[in-house]
């Protein structure tokens, strides 16, 4: 299950970003998000902040949690697995 959600994240993340020449496959779910190897800005963090809320209806709403929510891609989906509705 979990392992399915990072998939479909890494997906996300090449999509909602744009990041051209980049594979599922090279993104770590376990490096650095912000500041790392795929270069996410403030900015970018703001574009997926918007994507989980649409697509997972989850909410990150202040600084430090969104720190910890995009500290890396495994977190992330913790995030999402933690507070999505149950469907």
């Amino acid at each position: 299950m979990m392992e399915q959600l990072i998939n479909e994240l890494k997906i996300k993340i090449i999509e909602t970003l744009s990041l051209e020449g980049v594979a599922p496959d090279d993104i770590d779910e376990d490096s650095q998000l912000v500041g790392g190897e795929l270069d996410i800005d403030s900015i970018d963090v703001l574009e997926l902040v918007l994507m989980m809320e649409k697509d997972y209806s989850v909410v990150v709403n202040n600084k430090e949690l969104g720190a910890k929510v995009f500290s890396s891609l495994r977190a992330m989906a913790s995030f999402i697995r933690e507070k999505a509705p149950a469907t």
